[in-house]
């Protein structure tokens, strides 16, 4: 007998076939499996019928099969049919089988010659089969018929394509013999997964209807096109038969008949037929899933530690148990409060390297944002002169002044402070801004619990939201604090003195840094220079920005420089993006109308974000380019007179008051950049992170009861449902693979292909072998080794089929085999008579009477003319 753990083999791939089908993926497994390919009506859906002895398949004209349909063939002593989608209900007349698989097909594909690559399960339960799975695919097609899309014949194409390019997928190649080998589309498709003819088995359909005179003799006895596992000839019910419900027992009988009698297949008659197919493509599917064990084994075992981790808070889950969802809800809160702190503070874990986020991104409203606004604000020089003069005019009244006044420098003070106020409260909003976008982000892992993640978004962002006016109203009293009291004894303030000296100095004043006159190097980077087409187009070059010039370079390596452009009298004005382009750009020109750059009386600059030009303009503040303003016109064509007409003591007044107010006002501009993000930090942020780890639990608990704040997503109970299926399944199928790999570990390897029957030269026909045998010449062509007729091969193999695949002598299986009269398997040499199995058809007589075992075997000296 056969080793039984290897029945198990088929039953174990349809588990884990209905097992991954059931929860709607495969878990990027490969399963063992034999596809039947072939072009339209070929005969693969009857080849199919005959294997199971019953009509259950849609028939029509056209293309049929227009969804996979895996069909799993279950030796049982019942007959019945079960599918996948219809769970618990038995099918016991098979014609409503045939209806529901066209229900089902219809279903998703319509009514109109569709297809779809979503595959059907159908388990036929039966005692006249073996155990095999097979999958019926649409046969191949070149026009489009009905509502077909045009490209049907690459649709087909694509879906056998995916189940046969799979290495662990047999393929059974159906072709009629009514036409050319060599134009067979399946033998085709398959000689282009499987060059090499190591997984295609060929089937030859509609023998009996060849023109007369012909046959497929060379075929059936893989000359033509040899395939390593060979061909086998099936004969079908033709449309007549089919239509008139001839019995297929009957075919079967009637396919018997015709290969015994036709001349040409007499000799090989027990190699073809439906029977024989259904018996090789067992065997041969047991044996493919026995050699994809191992690696059917590791593809579980990574796919189970892949799911392991996830599926452990799943394992003891229980919905509605209060303790659980006390538990999660902690969990959550505490995680919601140490990611919205790591996303402040900055973490090394799962860093973020396309953009600037959270913590980083705050720094940069403090540190260049908000300087770039303050700096924007700067005065117009031209509008503060007439101001100053304007108030010292008026604070001497009708007196003609000989001291500079005090109360001018205050006012023109004051009226500069006030003006923090806009770029203060704008860092404000942008920090909050980014506050609620980091909340929400915090928030995604809470998605499990819709209403627990839309609370806590809430809660939170209110909360910020009451802080922002908080540090607001502190802000504005940080301004009104300055307004206070003007500190003109400040360490750093000039004083009148000094300001009188200034005034010559600045005439001179030079872009140097105190470090002993070195050069600081501010920025560099890729810029893109904005020139029309007709001047050679734009172009990318290395930026070089220092606190004297600007330079750009071919590459970053900074040898070739293509220009160097002093900083001085250069502005920063913004520039519209233009139609076509999506970058952002800002432009430099020279406040005196000269060219900046060759015939250009400005320079655009072309970044790919508005964060780089923000980043660029701060960058070129803190090297003294500082941004135009917008001045209006009218008032200096309605007064021109009033800035010209100034006396020199006037001038001079004025002069000094500008640099005493320069001076103070970069002192206040000094503390508000100090002061701000401090501020921002400790009423808003920090405030924010003792909210959610202290407070934030019981507004949750306030807000909503706990059932209805942990009441789970649809998404998320169908992913865990989906995830302990496919963790279940997994387990069982390495279990079951366990237990087959024991039974067999002792069991001789059956060959991979047994090919020994392929024929050199014609065969006598099977009625002349017992002859041929007794007097066997020593040079008889080893083309009658065949199995002699009689009863077939047994369904498992044995350790006496550990043969060799073409026996040219005598091995130890065959020894074996002559000892033991018990054995059940057919010898691979007819040719000696202690070989021939006890009991033998009416139709073959007996080489040996049966007392012959005692008799002194004279074969040994024959042995040798076996190799000639």
């Amino acid at each position: 007998m056969g080793n039984r753990g290897m029945e198990d083999l088929i039953p174990l791939i349809n588990k884990l076939q209905d097992a991954f089908s059931s929860i709607g993926q495969s878990c990027n497994l490969d399963l063992p499996q034999i596809a039947v390919v072939g072009g339209q009506s070929a005969g693969k859906s009857s080849v199919l019928e005959n294997f199971v002895g019953r009509d259950f398949l849609p028939r029509g004209n056209g293309i049929v099969t227009r969804r996979p349909l895996i069909l799993q063939l279950v030796n049982s002593k019942a007959e019945y049919a079960e599918f996948l989608h219809c769970k618990g209900r038995k099918f016991v007349d098979f014609e409503e089988v045939r209806l529901e698989i066209e229900a089902e097909t219809d279903r998703i594909t319509g009514s109109n010659k569709g297809i779809s690559p979503i595959p059907i399960n159908l388990r036929v339960y039966s005692p006249n089969v073996l155990n095999l799975t097979l999958i019926d695919l649409p046969g191949m097609t070149k026009v489009a018929v009905g509502d077909q899309p045009h490209d049907i014949e690459h649709q087909i194409r694509d879906m056998l394509m995916q189940f046969i390019t799979k290495e662990s997928c047999l393929v059974l190649a159906v072709t009629p013999a009514n036409m050319d080998l060599a134009n067979s589309d399946a033998l085709k498709i398959a000689k282009e997964v499987d060059p090499q003819g190591l997984r295609t088995i060929g089937v030859i359909t509609k023998l009996d209807l060849m023109d007369e005179g012909t046959d497929a003799r060379d075929i059936l006895e893989n000359k033509l096109l040899p395939l390593r596992r060979g061909y086998i000839g099936v004969v079908n019910r033709s449309q007549k038969d089919i239509d008139g419900k001839k019995d297929i027992r009957a075919a079967l009988a009637a396919e018997r008949k015709f290969f015994l009698s036709h001349p040409a297949y007499r000799h090989i008659a027990e190699r073809m037929g439906t029977p024989h197919l259904q018996k090789t493509l067992n065997q041969q599917l047991t044996n493919h899933i026995r050699d994809t064990l191992p690696g059917l084994r590791s593809k579980l075992q990574s796919q189970l530690l892949s799911l392991e981790k996830e599926v452990e808070e799943y394992k003891n889950f229980r919905p509605d148990d209060p303790t659980r969802k006390t538990k999660a809800l902690l969990q959550m809160v505490q995680q919601f409060g140490v990611d919205f702190e790591k996303c402040i503070e900055g973490s090394g874990d799962q860093v973020d390297t396309s953009n600037l986020s959270g913590g980083a991104k705050i720094n940069r409203i403090f540190h260049e944002r908000f300087p770039f606004e303050l700096v924007k604000m700067e005065f117009d020089e031209k509008e503060l002169r007439k101001e100053i003069s304007y108030a010292i005019k008026n604070i001497h009244g009708v007196r003609t002044g000989l001291f500079t006044p005090d109360m001018a420098f205050e006012a023109i003070v004051k009226k500069q402070v006030i003006k923090l106020k806009d770029p203060c409260l704008k860092c404000v909003d942008l920090v909050v801004t980014e506050l609620v976008t980091l909340i929400r982000k915090s928030a995604e892992k809470l998605g499990s619990y819709p209403r627990l993640r839309e609370e806590t978004e809430r809660i939170v962002t209110t909360y910020v939201r009451e802080r922002d006016s908080k540090t607001k109203d502190q802000v504005l009293l940080l301004i009104d604090i300055e307004l206070s009291y003007i500190n003109t004894n400040h360490e750093d303030f000039i004083g009148f003195a000094n300001a009188q000296q200034r005034t010559a100095a600045n005439a001179t004043k030079k872009r140097v840094m105190p470090n002993q006159g070195e050069i600081l190097v501010i920025r560099r980077g890729w810029l893109t220079i904005n020139i029309s087409i007709m001047k050679g187009g734009s172009k990318d070059y290395w930026f070089v920005l220092t606190a004297e010039s600007l330079s750009w370079y071919k590459d970053e390596e900074e040898k070739e420089k293509k220009y160097m452009l002093p900083l001085d009298n250069l502005k920063l004005r913004d520039v519209e993006k233009g139609f076509m382009s999506s970058k952002h750009v800002f432009a430099i020109f020279n406040t005196e109308q000269r060219n900046v750059y060759k015939d250009l009386r400005q320079i655009e600059l072309a970044c790919d974000t508005q964060e780089d030009v923000d980043s660029w303009k701060a960058s070129f503040l803190r090297a003294g380019v500082y941004p135009e303003k917008d001045q209006p016109e009218s008032e200096d064509a309605m007064n021109p007179s009033d800035t010209v007409s100034m006396d020199p003591q006037l001038e001079r007044q004025v002069e000094t008051i500008r640099n005493l107010v320069d001076s103070y006002i970069g002192i206040v501009n000094k503390s508000i950049r100090d002061l701000m993000p401090k501020t921002i930090m400790h009423l808003m942020i920090n405030s924010a992170k003792d909210f959610i780890h202290s407070e934030l639990l019981a507004y949750l608990y306030s807000a909503a009861d706990q059932g209805s704040l942990m009441e789970e997503s649809a998404e998320q109970a169908q992913r865990r449902d989906e995830m302990l299926r496919m963790y279940h399944a997994l387990k069982e199928a390495l279990v079951l693979i366990g237990d087959i790999s024991t039974t067999t570990v002792s069991v001789p390897l059956p060959p991979p292909v047994d090919d020994s029957w392929i024929a050199k030269e014609p065969s006598p026909p099977p009625a002349s072998r017992a002859a041929a045998a007794t007097a066997a010449p020593p040079g008889r062509p080893p083309a009658v080794r065949g199995p002699t007729p009689g009863p077939p091969p047994p369904l498992n193999p044995s350790p006496a089929f550990g043969a060799p695949p073409v026996p040219s002598r005598p091995g130890p299986g065959q020894a074996a085999y002559a000892g033991d009269p018990n054995s059940g398997s057919v010898p691979l040499i007819p040719s000696r008579p202690a070989r021939v199995p006890p009991a033998l058809p009416p139709g073959i007589p007996s080489r040996r009477p049966p007392a012959a075992p005692n008799r002194p075997t004279i074969i040994r000296p024959s042995e040798p003319s076996l190799l000639d």
